[in-house]
């Protein structure tokens, strides 16, 4: 039989770890109450442990987060699941102030005299996360050559044909013919080099993301509406597959709803015959996929795993540089990624990928 001055010095010294450690350890009860509130999780939550202890939880947790934890606790209770316990996975949390930050939470559970203990532990990623940036950004310095030269190369070509209009132009001042034509050419050529250079601009220069929450439904209705007179006017049937309830995760709506169009205009672009291009979304276990399938000509098997590349491009007006700005902001949302599925002469499947806001299944 163990000595009890044993066992409470062991339990003195792994509180004390517990209490010291760099990660934020939240336990709460059945009923929802916070009964234990570690010095991170004071640090990172932005909250006086006396703000907490003894509440519920919702003290800590936007409503959506709320609702979604409450529910899986009372599945766990009844039903022994779900699968999220004992897993990890990335979150937008909430700090006392209303900021974002990016973390990694996983969930256990604890019976003690016939009671049951839930416990998170929370890590905050903002730094692992500015850390990556770092790496990426120094991957992009490695090749700035190549992109360069990928520069030149796309603007070299329409500054020529500018240039060569414009010393005909000025050898055939008093000529009449063709002169609107050539300046027709020249206007195009100029619109096309602004818009490579703002394309550029996107991809390369660093734009502070404003996250907030979005139901997904929502942005795709706004979507649909946008481009719904292009889709009739290309003989293309718009559908949109979403639920009723609200489907909500943390995002920047302006760049993830440039996303979306881009994709749009892709895969419009890809049914010259028509047909019929589908907006939906799919939940998965912890995640949200929005979706942009067309019957288009598909992407041939040999240029599927260059697609992202800046500057691969098979439209013979394109700059190469649509899908390679969908993929960074897709990647700079944390948790955030995208995918795709191409079968040619069958169609074309995109995927956004984007955790779910608060606690998941």
């Amino acid at each position: 039989m163990s000595d009890p001055q044993d066992e409470e010095h062991r339990l003195a010294i792994l509180k004390r770890a517990v209490e010291n450690t760099n990660e934020a350890f939240v336990t709460i009860d059945r009923h929802h109450r916070v009964i234990f509130f570690n010095k991170a999780a004071e640090r990172i939550f932005g909250y006086h442990r006396e703000e907490v202890l003894g509440h519920d939880l919702d003290v800590i947790m936007s409503p959506t987060c709320s609702s979604n934890h409450r529910k899986a606790v009372e599945q766990y209770i009844e039903t022994g699941g779900p699968k999220r316990i004992g897993h990890a996975t990335e979150i937008m949390a909430v700090r006392k102030n209303g900021e974002s930050f990016p973390a990694n939470i996983s969930f256990s559970v604890s019976h003690l005299e016939q009671e049951m203990f839930f416990t998170g532990i929370v890590r905050d990623l903002t730094e692992t996360r500015d850390l990556r940036e770092l790496v990426r950004k120094s991957e992009r310095l490695a090749s700035l050559g190549q992109l360069v030269a990928e520069i030149t190369h796309e603007i070299k070509n329409p500054l020529m044909i500018i240039g060569g209009f414009a010393r005909q132009l000025s050898r055939d001042l008093e000529e009449d013919g063709g002169k609107q034509k050539k300046l027709g050419v020249i206007v195009d050529e100029i619109a096309r080099l602004e818009q490579l250079l703002n394309e550029l601009r996107n991809l390369y220069l660093p734009r502070r993301l404003e996250f907030k929450e979005i139901d997904a439904a929502h942005l795709l209705g706004g979507i649909r509406d946008l481009v719904s007179a292009e889709c009739e006017r290309r003989r293309i049937r718009l559908v949109l597959e979403v639920p009723d309830e609200p489907l909500l995760f943390q995002g920047d709506k302006a760049r993830l709803k440039e996303v979306v169009l881009n994709l749009i205009r892709n895969s419009i672009d890809a049914m010259e015959k028509g047909g019929t291009l589908r907006l939906g979304t799919r939940v998965l276990e912890h995640h949200l996929e929005i979706l942009v399938e067309d019957q288009g000509c598909g992407i041939p098997v040999s240029e599927q795993a260059k697609i992202f590349f800046p500057f691969h491009t098979t439209k013979p007006r394109g700059t190469g540089l649509g899908l390679s700005i969908c993929k960074r902001i897709m990647e700079e949302h944390p948790g955030g990624s995208l995918t795709f599925e191409s079968e040619p002469g069958k169609g074309t499947i995109f995927k956004l990928t984007m955790p779910i806001s608060g606690a998941r299944n």
